[in-house]
């Protein structure tokens, strides 16, 4: 030992060494509050403090017991029979679990099946949680995926650890949370595709459920996965897409970040692109950039594209590779080759399979709801007709497929029989609605009933020959995307002498994928008694000044605000 001061490299390493010992023990949360090894939550939580910020109150409740730590809370509320109180409803959303009161005194869950793709076996085993602990039902939602509803307060845990065993465990279907994953639901069985994104799905599925680091973002997220296929998945408007691309290089996947339509924005370029061995790493780096640099003090620019806005994409790919450890590869646009769009409405119909002599059937759901016995059903003929498997689209409907060709009649004649059909027009092909106001306490319309009177009320006026999408979301939540449809329907609530109903704000000209725009807002407060007229006035004009093979989308595009808006006015000859 030596009574020698220290020198100034020993007491610079000091100093550090204690900064470090702090920083733990501001890390680390007393026995029985959650208490563990610093992780990439509390980290982020920590910088945000140092930098002078407040955590906003869903991020204390994370900092004081982490969410999946707190499934004793659900399960003893359960035995008492209690629905949560707001902060609590915010943590059980971590366990697929919703409380949706005032507007149903039930909870409503939330599935988890990557790329959208089911068993029957586990489709059978839905109807009977349905059936059991729900409402008897269950609604095909815009992610590929499936929402169970009225479900008491005593059966929430049920619903999650049934869903278990069959491999669907909903954990963080809510909340600050990687959401469903999206995928090309033909993966597998498109003459079109250039990837079958499956393995990749499935990959990253786990890499989520098994991270527990991933459980720590500042809001929601989605990623989606596009091999190249003939049906739509609108992975634009995801915070992370990959869209497939031939280069040449080979096979790669073209990376576009920040899409959330609902705030008026596609994923924008990167200029990267990524191999199929490279998705989950990628995807990983991406998403803990995400977790340090997204905003914990403010709910409404805590998404990945006010990240983008504040850092711009250059800077933000410079994390994600620091956190690889390797640049990521870049290719010039002329080094680049896209595979043919997608169809419109290709997601209905018969179509064949690249599979010599098997087609799949894309079956129309109403507005995305099926009963137990249309779920009993359609798991029946995917086991009888085809190889037991049942594809959730983002459009509300569902694929079964591998199905040979002789057996086709007898399977569209089952379809038919459980009160389903394979057809629709070019109106009801691309109808969207959410939940609205029977059953989301955010909605300002009863966005399912009112398309349902729409697309009656069209379809006995007017013929449509080409695809036209009309979707109708209750709030600014925009979960059915009403941005990005040909008519998008806003709920809003309209002034009526003294009194209030339900109507909608008017856009048109959104699109994705070849026609992506964002809808332009042309007719606002539009009562529901009064949408028929106004959305018929839009399509008889289309129709009668269209040039040859002109699109609704791209009619509006070339047609002034004011004029559009005038076409929407109501025909005296066919006022209700």
């Amino acid at each position: 030992m030596t009574d020698a001061p220290f020198s100034a490299e020993q007491q610079e390493y000091l100093k550090g060494f204690m900064a470090g010992v702090e920083a733990r023990r501001g890390s680390i949360l007393p026995a029985g509050e959650g208490g563990g090894p610093p992780d990439a939550l509390r980290a982020a939580q920590d910088a945000t403090i140092a930098r002078g910020g407040k955590l906003v109150p869903q991020e204390e409740a994370k900092r004081a017991r982490h969410p999946l730590d707190r499934w004793d809370e659900l399960t003893a509320r359960a035995a008492d029979g209690k629905f949560p109180k707001p902060i609590d409803d915010f943590i059980g959303r971590y366990h697929g679990l919703f409380f949706v009161g005032p507007t149903q005194d039930a909870f409503m869950c939330r599935l988890r099946i990557p790329g959208g793709i089911l068993a029957a076996h586990q489709l059978e085993a839905i109807a009977r949680i349905a059936e059991d602990c729900a409402g008897g039902y269950a609604d095909v939602t815009t992610r590929a995926n499936l929402q169970l509803r009225e479900i008491p307060a005593a059966k929430g845990p049920e619903v999650v650890m049934r869903l278990g065993d069959i491999g669907l465990l909903p954990r963080g279907t809510g909340a600050d949370n990687i959401r469903n994953i999206t995928a090309s639901p033909t993966a597998g069985i498109d003459a079109q595709e250039l990837i079958d994104t499956r393995p990749l799905v499935r990959a990253l599925h786990h890499h989520i459920l098994h991270t527990r680091d991933l459980f720590a973002l500042p809001r929601k997220f989605n990623i989606s996965i596009a091999g190249g296929g003939a049906v739509e998945v609108l992975q634009e408007t995801n915070d992370i897409s990959l869209s497939a691309v031939e280069t040449v290089a080979g096979l790669r996947f073209r990376l576009t970040l920040g899409g959330i339509t609902g705030h008026r924005d596609f994923a924008r370029g990167t200029g990267v692109v990524v191999t199929e061995a490279d998705v989950v790493a990628v995807c990983d780096a991406i998403l803990r950039v995400f977790i340090a640099e997204g905003d914990r003090t403010d709910r409404k620019t805590a998404r990945l594209k006010y990240v983008l806005d504040r850092m711009g994409i250059e800077a933000f790919l410079g994390l994600v590779e620091q956190r690889l450890g390797r640049p990521l590869e870049r290719l010039a646009e002329d080094a680049i080759r896209t595979p043919p769009p997608p169809a419109k409405h290709g997601h209905v119909g018969v179509h064949a399979q690249k599979q010599t002599g098997l087609f799949y059937i894309g079956v129309v759901t109403p507005l995305g709801r099926l009963t137990v016995a249309q779920l009993d059903g359609l798991a029946a003929v995917a086991r009888r007709f085809g190889s037991g498997t049942i594809r959730l689209t983002v459009w509300q409907n569902l694929l079964i497929s591998d199905v040979p060709e002789e057996r086709l009649p007898d399977a569209l004649a089952a379809i038919a029989a459980l009160g389903l059909t394979h057809e629709a027009s070019a109106l009801r092909g691309g109808l969207v609605a959410c939940t609205g106001n029977a059953g989301c306490k955010f909605a300002a319309s009863n966005t399912k009933r009112h398309a349902a009177q729409l697309a009656d009320f069209l379809e006995e006026r007017i013929a449509v020959d080409m695809p036209v999408n009309i979707h109708l979301t209750g709030c600014h939540h925009s979960c059915a995307q009403h941005y990005i449809a040909d008519i998008g329907l806003l709920g809003a609530k309209v002034e009526r002498g003294d009194d209030l109903v339900e109507g909608y704000d008017l856009h048109v000209g959104g699109g994705a994928g070849p026609e992506q725009r964002i809808g332009r807002l042309i007719r606002p407060k539009v009562a529901h008694d009064e949408l028929g007229q106004a959305v018929l006035g839009l399509l008889r004009g289309w129709m009668a000044s269209r040039s040859a093979g002109e699109t609704f989308h791209l009619f509006c595009a070339r047609q002034e605000d004011t004029a559009l808006a005038a076409l929407t006015a109501t025909a005296p000859e066919d006022a209700a």
